[in-house]
């Protein structure tokens, strides 16, 4: 049976039987148009919860921590800096991350090389600092060249002798690997992947890397429960105690308090010790004066005994030789530290013994943290 309907005829406007079955593709044709020209359906936007608050634990003796304001620390804003800190994308052959060059078993530093290679075999010209306790840092890199970890963490990223990288490329490769959309979702309610939003969870990550929990730590909580051995405890008095020219009369002091005081071990400023008679720009390159020609930021002397070679260009293999250079290698620069020039123009350095030295250096191995260096919460993640 074939179907027939009225059809208004296109000659003379009249009424005519039409087969329909004749007119089938054309209807098909029109219904296929009007599909295809409904408006899309809005892409599925997944719901998240607001992250949760990071809880600050303190540690005993040290500081209030200095957090930003502006990127408050949560628990899903660390994991996903953790995954970047870890992350070989960020490099432009997706072979080196953050991690490659601060190693968590020598208290995230790059222990054995002077300087580390990127990821065309090329030095840098710096030492690869330790990373911890960076909250209560406020300039960062040997030479004090940033002001937060922000700015810092994207730096090593885009320079052509480290990771290679420009930062569109990084986030087009991070967008594109699915583990991070949940990640990103987690810590900023969207799963859209930025460079700063990259830079402000490794700060969120960076910023809760803290260690204070040495031996030195628990004789200071208990020092009847921890003692130190005589030599330690002979090691922290040349310390803590001042140079003291042997006319004095006054015991003899190594006089390292100055520059690495206090419960972290070290004071928020830059330093020259006397390291060359010209050295190298320092601070200066940051400051402009003439006065900070190669000065150096201090860095903590927790877990020093596991971040080998030292000074900013790694010059030093060993404690001993570091002790060596203050006790009478010291150079008489412009800028050399004034605690130092006493000691240089006095007995040409501080002077020490063999035995001020062992006792000096046994101190300083009370600074390892084992339980830091073993966290599982700063170690790379299992997927």
């Amino acid at each position: 049976m074939v179907f027939q309907s009225l059809i208004l005829s296109q000659e003379n406007g009249s009424l005519k039987p039409v087969k329909v079955w004749m007119r089938i593709p054309i209807y098909v044709f029109i219904l296929t148009w009007t599909w295809s020209c409904q408006p899309d359906e809005p892409p599925v936007t997944k719901e998240y919860p607001e992250p949760t608050p990071y809880t600050w634990i303190g540690k005993p003796f040290f500081p209030p921590p200095i957090l930003p304001a502006n990127n408050p620390l949560t628990l899903q804003g660390i994991e996903l800096g953790r995954h970047l800190f870890y992350e070989k994308k960020l490099s432009g052959d997706n072979t080196q991350s953050c991690g490659s060059c601060h190693r968590l078993n020598y208290a995230f530093s790059d222990s054995l090389l002077r300087y580390s290679k990127g990821i065309d075999g090329i030095e840098g010209n710096r030492n690869s600092m330790a990373l911890f306790n960076l909250t209560w840092h406020t300039r960062f890199f040997w030479d004090g060249r940033t002001a937060s970890l922000r700015d810092q963490v994207l730096l090593p990223i885009q320079d052509p002798i480290e990771m290679h990288q420009t930062l569109p490329e990084a986030v087009r490769k991070i967008s594109e690997t699915p583990q991070y959309k949940p990640l990103f979702g987690a810590a900023f309610r969207s799963e859209e992947v930025t460079s700063d939003r990259i830079a402000r969870a490794l700060e969120q990550f960076l910023l809760t890397v803290v260690s204070g929990d040495s031996r030195f730590d628990r004789f200071r909580q208990n020092p009847v429960a921890h003692p130190l051995t005589a030599s330690e405890q002979r090691g922290l008095d040349l310390f803590m105690r001042e140079y003291s020219a042997p006319s004095t009369g006054r015991p003899r002091g190594a006089d390292c308090f100055h520059c690495h005081g206090g419960h972290l071990f070290r004071v928020d400023a830059f330093f020259d010790n006397g390291l060359d008679e010209q050295p190298a720009t320092g601070y200066e390159a940051v400051t402009g004066f003439p006065s900070d020609r190669g000065k150096f930021k201090a860095t903590s002397l927790r877990n020093i005994a596991l971040t080998a070679p030292y000074m900013h260009d790694g010059r030093f293999s060993t404690l001993e030789e570091v002790l060596d250079h203050y006790s009478h290698q010291i150079n008489n620069s412009a800028n050399l530290d004034p605690n130092l020039r006493v000691a240089y123009q006095t007995e040409g350095g501080l002077n020490l013994s063999t035995q001020d030295k062992q006792d000096i250096i046994a101190f300083l191995h009370t600074l390892t943290d084992s339980s830091f260096i073993s966290n599982p919460t700063y170690q790379p993640p299992l997927d």
